[in-house]
């Protein structure tokens, strides 16, 4: 019986030799790996944040610089708002040029009840006000990729360009806000230089205003939008529109202001932002003598603002 034992771990009396082991050698049985990739499993979709909406359907929206109105219509078409007012810099042949597929779009806004007002400079505009005591009379402004277009390639000077541009838009957005608090400004621009050098915030503090929240822009929010450069429909090398970059594919940031104190809820122990989103960022006040070297930069540069060249690779 011991015998029998012994036999079977010798595999029927036949010694097995030690093997060397040689790391180059493949194990027998291991065929080399392919060269092909091996189709990958499935992998679950990431879940999309879900887009902010920093509007309600009834609300008066005022938007400024629409480019082609796309994003107008997204907001009455998709969105179902029912006050519109869009404001573009062209006069409306200037418009048509620029953009063929306009006139269904301010048909659109037109047979929903919306005004569409044209040769709207956001630098010389007059407030939107009624009544003796000039109250505003808009819940929501948009401001969409502001630009003052190819003034100068001299990046400093675009830089005080367009601080000035936003100056003075808030200095007119302001005023048009209704008196129901917590009534806002909210102004888009792509993300990464030379858009955060404007210190956006820091224009809007010193203009009276505060930052409720920030969020990343998501133009797949409104269906139908596209981002419209200031030069016009751009064309193909095969003759087709579209051609160019496409804005509605980059990375974005909006930012909400409103009226200082209105877009803080005191906690226990700090100030907290009401309706704060998940991906909104903290900054602190710059101090003020940075804002006064900032104003008198802006007041040395007298040129004459638009807010939209031909030369702009910007614009909603």
């Amino acid at each position: 019986m011991g015998k029998n034992k012994r036999q079977k771990h010798l595999f029927h009396g036949k010694k097995l030799k030690p093997q060397k082991h040689n790391p180059l050698t493949r194990p027998s049985g291991i065929s080399k790996p392919s060269s092909k990739a091996l189709p990958s499993k499935p992998k679950h979709p990431a879940q999309q944040r879900r887009p902010t909406l920093p509007f309600s359907p009834e609300e008066q929206i005022l938007l400024i610089g629409e480019g082609d109105l796309s994003f107008s219509c997204s907001l009455i078409t998709h969105h179902k708002c029912e006050h519109i007012t869009a404001t573009v810099y062209e006069p409306f042949p200037e418009l048509l040029s620029k953009y063929p597929h306009v006139q269904k779009n301010i048909k659109v806004i037109e047979e929903s009840g919306g005004v569409v007002r044209y040769s709207v400079d956001v630098t010389r505009m007059k407030p939107f006000t009624t009544g003796k005591e000039r109250e505003g009379i808009m819940d929501r402004i948009f401001f969409n990729f502001p630009h003052v277009g190819g003034k100068t390639k001299d990046v400093n000077r675009q830089v005080r360009y367009n601080q000035k541009l936003l100056i003075s838009f808030f200095n007119i957005a302001i005023p048009s806000l209704s008196p129901k608090e917590g009534s806002s400004i909210i102004v888009t621009l792509f993300e990464g230089d030379p858009y955060s050098l404007w210190n956006i915030k820091d224009l809007a503090r010193h203009s009276g205003l505060e930052v409720k929240r920030s969020w990343g822009f998501q133009a797949d929010a409104y269906p139908g939008y596209k981002h419209a450069r200031t030069l016009g429909v751009v064309k193909g090398r095969n003759g087709e529109s579209g051609g160019g970059w496409k804005g509605e594919e980059r990375a974005a940031r909006s930012y909400e202001f409103v009226r200082k104190g209105e877009g803080v809820v005191m906690g226990v122990g700090n100030a907290k932002k009401e309706h704060s989103s998940e991906d909104e960022d903290e900054d602190e006040s710059p101090a003020e003598d940075e804002i006064q070297d900032q104003d008198q930069s802006l007041d040395e540069d007298s040129d004459d603002l638009r807010t939209e060249t031909d030369d702009d690779e910007d614009g909603d």
